[in-house]
């Protein structure tokens, strides 16, 4: 019999943003896998930063993500009020610093204006339609947020009902959400 040598994978996670109207809301589960295990089930991987102007949410590694998160509010504070240069600087660094290129993990961030993607690719995306998901769950919620975003609903409920949607499909992904909201 063989043995598996490699270490065992931190799975899942989904993050979702919906913008509409002037409220863009960001949601996330809970759920930290282990392999095959739950490990925890009521983590926070949606939070406001900038003092409440901005909220984000991580898909990855949480030491990654606490890391990347750091790294952001010192952006932030850099460049006030301008997500976008911000994110583009973090992006500059992730990819070019030796030691965050080997962080695994993407992020979603919103303010009142833009939501964009962060990858350590270097890549800074801003959604179509006003919605992006990211992690293991993040297609099945960014498929049903899209179907229902025409319909009549507010960012909130079609983030909460995608995020339902996704749990009830992704083995990686449960129904305790974290859900931040801005309203412009």
């Amino acid at each position: 019999m063989q043995k598996n040598c490699e270490p065992q994978q931190w799975h899942g996670t989904t993050i979702l943003t919906v913008r509409k109207g002037d409220t863009v809301v960001v949601a996330g589960d809970g759920q930290v896998s282990l392999s095959n295990t739950v490990i925890k089930s009521n983590a926070r991987k949606v939070r406001p930063l900038a003092g409440g102007d901005v909220v984000a949410g991580f898909a990855g590694a949480t030491a990654d993500a606490m890391t990347l998160f750091e790294r952001l509010e010192a952006k932030l504070e850099q460049y006030p009020s301008q997500l976008t240069r911000a994110c583009v600087e973090l992006a500059k660094d992730w990819r070019t610093d030796r030691y965050l290129r080997r962080l695994e993990a993407m992020m979603i961030v919103a303010d009142r204006t833009v939501s964009l993607v962060l990858t350590g690719t270097g890549d800074v995306l801003e959604p179509e339609r006003g919605v992006i998901g990211i992690g293991s769950g993040g297609s099945y919620a960014l498929a049903a947020a899209r179907a229902l975003v025409d319909m009549d609903l507010d960012a909130e409920e079609i983030a909460r009902k995608a995020m339902t949607i996704a749990s009830e499909i992704c083995v990686y992904t449960n129904d305790q959400f974290v859900v931040e909201t801005l309203k412009s």
